[in-house]
């Protein structure tokens, strides 16, 4: 008895390896529908771990500042010191220092014409930190319909499976419509969740700086309109 037992455990085990898969197995195992589809989940992904890793060291330097900055820049500009004002901006490389040269540039102009002129430097300062930002939206958005897709597609499979089959279709040939639903949907939704997380945590990053040149540039125009 003892033997007959020894000798079941090998194939005992060769079952378990034959019924053990990898993920890539699960995931390339439902015909060339998912293979195309788990493909395009893939360079959707790709692009955007890329986009949110390049958007997030750009935001992080970004936000970089010396909370002297504008004291050094009031002191100059009080003291008349106007091209070491636009010195110490031009030393400065974040967007506070960009929009705050802007203002210094337009210096002996109304108030209004230098107010102008920091929004529209605003504008493209805001433009340069949300660029590329809306591919995430979209990868959000578009991953998990491409992963339905998927699905539709191995739900089609496998029904003209069974109807060329007239009912009687053995699973193993339904198993490919099925793993090709199953496993567009997961990676579909995998997709969508990496890029919505990552574009929601850009915008937060980027409300910050935004909210940070915003106050920068009031204490800028205040600062004009203190008397000499």
């Amino acid at each position: 008895m003892l033997g007959a037992l020894a000798q079941n455990t090998p194939k005992v085990e060769e079952d378990l390896e034959e019924k053990s898969l990898s993920i890539m197995d699960l995931l390339f195992s439902g015909g060339t529908g998912a293979v195309i589809i788990i493909s395009i989940l893939f360079v959707l992904l790709f692009v955007a771990v890329y986009i949110y890793f390049e958007r997030l060291f750009a935001i992080k330097a970004a936000s970089k500042y010396d909370e002297s900055f504008m004291s050094k820049i009031r002191d100059n500009v009080a003291n008349g010191k106007i091209e070491a004002a636009k010195i110490l901006c031009a030393q400065t490389n974040n967007p506070v220092a960009r929009l705050t040269e802007k203002g210094i540039s337009r210096i002996g102009h109304s108030l209004e014409d230098i107010n102008k002129a920091i929004e529209n430097a605003g504008r493209l300062e805001v433009y340069k930190l949300e660029k590329n930002v809306g591919i995430l939206a979209t990868v959000a958005g578009a991953a998990p319909m491409i992963g339905f897709l998927g699905t539709v597609i191995g739900m089609i499979i496998a029904f003209h499976n069974l109807a060329s089959s007239s009912g009687t279709a053995d699973m193993g040939v339904l198993a490919e419509g099925i793993y090709t639903a199953m496993t567009t949907t997961v990676g579909g939704l995998v997709v969508g969740i990496v890029a919505y997380i990552g574009y929601n945590h850009l915008v937060v990053r980027t409300d910050k700086v935004i909210h940070k040149m915003e106050a920068n540039a009031v204490d800028f125009l205040d600062l004009l309109n203190e008397p000499v």
